[in-house]
This record gives C-alpha cells, sequence and structure tokens, in this order.
C-alpha cells in the first residue's frame, strides 16, 4: 500500500481511515483514481460532499460524492460518485450476501472481512484486472458471499467466506488444526480470487496448454484429490515444487495458491519502497543513485526485479518478526519450479490488464 497525505492540510494518513486526525475532515477512498482524499459537506445535511484537492489546478471530471452506503455500518470508507446508479462503492457492489447483522459480533466480523476486502479490490485495481468479468466466455462478475458457518471457496465467480475467520481465536485454531504456517482473510480473499482469475485469464485456448505444462491438468477429478490430500497429506517433497502443501493437492490449488502469494509479493513490495524499507539497498554500491527511482509495482516491473526485490525484504522482515517473539513474517521458501510458477502468474496479470 502507498502512502496517502490528507488533501487538505498535507498530513499523512491511511488506507482504512475515515478522518484525518490532524485537521478533522472526513476522508474517503476514490476508486476511480485511486487515492484517498479529503471532503468537506456541500450541503448542512451531510450527505453529499465535495472533494478537497490537493492541487486545485488538476481538473476532476467528479467532484461531488457521497460515501458508500455501508459507510453508515463503519464498514467501508469508500466514496461513489454523485448521481451514480448505486449507492453501494465499487467494492460493496461486489457483495451478494453480507452477515446477519442483528446477530453478536456478527458487525465486527463484517467490518474485519471489508478491510481485507478492500486492500484485495485495490490490488485488482492497481493491476488492471476487470471485477466485472470482462471479456471472458462466461462474462461473470466478481461476487462475495460472506456468511458464518460457511464452506469458505469459490463456484463460477462467487468467493464464499465463513466470517467466523475473522475471530482471532477460531482462526487460530483452524491455523493448527490444518497445520497451516499462515492463514489471514486477506490471504484467503487472495487465494479464492485466484480461482476466479483462473476462470477468466487462464480457462482459454491460448494459456490453457501453457498452464498445464507448469502446473497440472486440471481436469483430473477436484473432489477426490482434496479428499486424498486430506486423508493422506501432501507428498514429503512438496517443498520442492509447490509454494504451500495445499498447493499440491489439485492443479487448481497450485494456481490459486501462487496466485495469492504473488499478491503477498506485489502489495508488500510496493509498501517496503513507501515505508523507505527499500530492499534495492542490499545492493547498493558506492556512488550509485539514491534514492531510486520509484516504479509501479503493479505495471511497471518485469518478474526478475519483483522477485530479487522480495527475496531479501522477506528475509529482513522474517529476522524482524523472530526479533519481536513472532513466527515468519513469510514462512515460505521460493523454489526454482515455484519461481517459474510465480512468473506465470506474472506474464498471464499483465496480458490481462486493462
Amino acid at each position: 500500500m502507498k502512502n496517502f497525505a490528507c488533501t487538505a492540510c498535507g498530513s499523512r494518513v491511511y488506507f482504512e481511515n475515515g478522518t484525518c486526525l490532524s485537521c478533522g475532515h472526513s476522508l474517503g477512498f476514490d476508486a476511480g483514481t485511486l487515492t484517498l482524499v479529503a471532503v468537506e459537506p456541500v450541503a448542512p445535511d451531510g450527505g453529499l460532499y465535495r472533494k478537497i484537492k490537493a492541487n486545485p489546478g488538476i481538473k476532476d471530471a467528479v467532484s461531488d460524492v457521497r460515501f458508500c452506503e455501508n459507510a453508515i455500518h463503519g464498514a467501508c470508507n469508500w466514496l461513489v460518485p454523485d448521481g451514480a446508479p448505486s449507492t453501494l462503492c465499487k467494492a460493496c457492489a461486489c457483495n451478494r450476501t453480507i452477515p446477519n447483522l442483528s446477530e453478536p459480533g456478527r458487525l465486527d466480523a463484517w467490518r474485519e472481512v471489508e478491510h481485507a476486502k478492500k486492500r484485495l479490490i485495490y490490488s485488482l485495481l492497481r493491476l488492471g484486472l476487470p471485477l466485472d468479468g470482462g471479456t471472458a466466455r462466461s462474462g461473470t462478475p466478481l461476487t462475495f458471499d460472506f456468511v458464518a458457518k460457511a464452506v469458505t471457496g469459490h463456484d463460477n465467480g462467487v468467493i464464499t467466506l465463513d466470517v467466523l475467520e475473522a475471530d482471532d481465536v477460531e482462526r487460530e485454531r483452524r491455523r493448527q488444526f490444518l497445520d497451516e504456517p499462515y492463514r489471514s482473510l486477506l490471504g484467503h480473499l487472495r487465494h479464492e480470487s485466484g480461482h476466479y482469475y483462473w476462470m477468466l485469464l487462464v480457462d482459454r485456448d491460448e494459456s490453457i496448454e501453457s498452464f498445464r505444462t507448469m502446473f497440472g491438468d486440471e481436469r483430473q477429478d477436484y473432489q477426490a484429490a482434496l479428499s486424498s490430500h486430506y486423508a493422506e497429506g501432501a507428498p514429503a517433497n512438496w517443498a520442492e515444487n509447490f509454494v504451500s502443501a495445499y498447493a499440491s493437492a489439485h492443479p487448481w490449488e497450485d494456481w490459486a495458491e501462487t496466485w495469492a502469494h504473488y499478491l503477498h509479493m506485489v502489495d508488500a513490495v510496493e509498501t517496503a519502497e513507501a515505508e523507505g524499507m527499500e530492499p534495492r539497498a542490499a545492493g547498493l554500491l558506492f556512488g550509485a543513485a539514491w534514492p531510486f527511482k520509484k516504479y509501479d509495482v503493479y505495471r511497471q516491473v518485469s518478474f526478475e526485479s519483483l522477485i530479487e526485490r522480495w527475496v531479501p525484504l522477506s528475509l529482513s522482515m522474517n529476522s524482524l518478526s523472530r526479533s519481536l517473539g513472532h513466527r515468519d513474517f513469510y514462512p515460505f521458501v521460493i523454489s526454482a519450479p515455484v519461481r517459474a510458477k510465480l512468473a506465470f502468474v506474472h506474464r498471464v496479470v499483465h496480458a490481462g490488464a486493462a
């Protein structure tokens, strides 16, 4: 996540902020420009707002906005252009089902899920990937069902997430039961979005054979493969060819796990650069230019550049995490076959970007 500055006073603000703590202006995320902006009421009723521009000389196609309908629940800080056909923002419009908010704990759980989903949607927009199905044969839009006591998964464009995963204790219980090194709401959403974009970007005549060469034949019985994985576990040498044990269950899961890790890498590298934790500094030579020229890690970098920045960053963060008494920040090893799979994801993403 890049850094943001309040467009009213210039103070540092963060992606999830709804108010600038320095000047008190309300803040909203503008999906059209992918920026966080300060707003001021147009009328006393507070329903309509005007964006405050950091540079008044820059023209904006939309200046009057409203907050997403889900702002009343404290679950969204995204903006909707005035006059838009929906009262929901671009991210919340993807929701088909939300939890029953009258049940105890469901509102807090949904807020946590929405925070994670907003980061996923931000990444997808930065990558230029379609949310509406794009030109895929199915034309299926990205859709979310957030319900309690459900099976987390993907089915023909619909991502279902069990909101009980928002509870730290429950999520840790499941992590230990399944013997996973890493489990998070954002990780779930990134993984399941991989299934969606496999359907849009890979399951095509020009991509599917390349996919099968690298990941395996996805036409093998999926349910039988999962049953075998849960009954027998991953092969002893899974780490040689897969980014996680679960990735070894089936080619679809291998793709989804690899896709999720690609999003981990891209998002973390951008955040590190924004925070001044530039991993390229490890190879800095005397007389080299500093600071390094910044590139849009979502659009402008090669895969080799990305991985060369990611590896030293993840190792450094693992060391920092251990110093604070926690598990590794990134408890995974990128073998040569996994690196090749990540490069395949990179190519597919850039080919599918708008």
